[in-house]
């Protein structure tokens, strides 16, 4: 049962009791964010992250479990005893080379934040409090793995924050196919022997330049881009073995399903012109959009305005999507939410070394802080509105009634 619901005087009340516990571990949650930033891991090796983000939990009473879902890098820190059960989502892996390009850092650390605010409220709000250490959303969609192993049956909320050039609320992202393309040829000597060979190197070659061709014909969303993974060993070696590294993303898994078919066409054309064969692997979890819950988008959009921010027009949203993220995959199944938050980062985007500088300066900083705030009021607000409580928990019952019919 929650406790009852005086309007604006109960949402103050928490709201400022909220607001103290994040303004008492300030200057911890910055140290945090920076901490976490000076030591980029990359994905399913995010040990010191994770130390780093569970220890300010650890000493405000969370009890800790680390290694769930089988993912050594995964966590739950979990405090109070309430009904309803608010998930925050902590992100902290990084880049290859180019680092903490996307913020992860500052998610950390404002889920850390909005952790500690409402642990501070959880009583009065008869909630209890689950930080998630979700690792590698870059590449190896460790959300979707927890997801599939039950890591969030009992989340009646996903909430997390991600930094970004401007303030979106409603944030839309793309499907995502990670795929690994390998052409199988033969070796030869390239200039004694060349008609020996079977090049999967050229194999390479004619599969990227069909799929340039493609991308005139693409559907409005649909988009595709690449490495050469490996492309051969010496030059007068005919490459036996070469690999295309892929994304294919799309606006919806119907027409990601499209863009895969046409691609396969591509990297078929590639062996069948070389005389060399292939092989197609999904290197991750297919991502899926984000599908954003309204009532928690309405009020953290009320919120983030509240602290002073201004959040795109909702009409622009769709205009602004901010590549992909295995939270999509969370917010098909739990109500959940994954806003952008602003911070200046000098016209640099996410991905690019300048975001990396960027992703601890003052802005950054104080969006830590933003984000963390927004987060734990919006958690708060909802559930003090028992018929959002009533939804939310009958979501979480029929989620979990669909886990035993699948084991069974």
């Amino acid at each position: 049962m929650s406790p009852p619901r005086s309007g604006f005087d109960r949402d103050a009340v928490l709201f400022a009791a909220a607001d103290h516990a994040i303004a008492a571990c300030r200057e911890q949650l910055i140290a945090l964010s920076h901490d976490i930033h000076a030591e980029p891991e990359l994905a399913f090796s995010e040990f010191r992250s994770a130390a780093k983000t569970v220890e300010p939990l650890r000493e405000n009473g969370f009890k800790i479990e680390m290694g769930i879902a089988d993912l050594p890098t995964a966590f739950v820190a979990e405090y109070g005893s309430g009904d309803l059960t608010v998930g925050i989502f902590a992100e902290y892996d990084a880049l290859p080379e180019i680092g903490h390009a996307c913020g992860h850092n500052m998610i950390a650390a404002a889920a850390v934040g909005a952790g500690l605010a409402l642990a501070a409220v959880a009583d009065a709000c008869d909630i209890t409090v689950k930080v998630l250490g979700t690792p590698a959303e870059e590449s190896g969609g460790g959300k979707v793995l927890m997801l599939d192993r039950g890591a969030f049956d009992d989340l009646a909320m996903a909430l997390m924050v991600h930094p970004g050039p401007e303030d979106i609320a409603g944030a839309h992202s793309l499907t995502l196919a990670d795929l690994s393309v390998v052409f199988h040829g033969r070796e030869s000597h390239a200039s004694a022997a060349p008609q020996y060979g079977r090049n999967a190197g050229d194999a390479v070659t004619i599969a990227q330049v069909a799929l340039g061709l493609l991308r005139q014909h693409l559907l409005p969303g649909q988009q595709l881009h690449g490495i050469v993974g490996s492309g051969g060993v010496a030059p007068n070696i005919v490459p036996g073995h070469a690999e295309l590294l892929y994304y294919l993303r799309a606006v919806d898994s119907a027409t990601l399903d499209d863009l895969m078919q046409r691609a396969s066409a591509c990297f078929e054309a590639g062996a069948l012109a070389t005389g060399c064969t292939h092989e197609i692997r999904k290197l991750a979890p297919t991502y899926t959009e984000l599908v954003p819950d309204a009532a928690l988008l309405r009020i953290y959009r009320e919120q983030i305005r509240a602290l002073g921010r201004e959040p795109l027009a909702p009409e622009l949203e769709a205009q602004r999507p901010l590549g992909s993220t295995d939270m999509g995959n969370v917010t098909k199944v739990i109500p959940g939410i994954h806003p952008v938050i602003g911070i200046d980062a000098g016209g640099a985007v996410t991905h690019q070394p300048a975001f990396t500088a960027a992703a601890v300066n003052a802005s950054a900083d104080r969006a830590v802080i933003d984000g963390a705030t927004a987060l734990a009021r919006t958690a708060i607000q909802l559930a003090g509105d028992q018929l959002h409580r009533d939804r939310l928990s009958e979501r979480v019952i029929q989620r979990q009634f669909q886990r035993q019919e699948d084991i069974r």
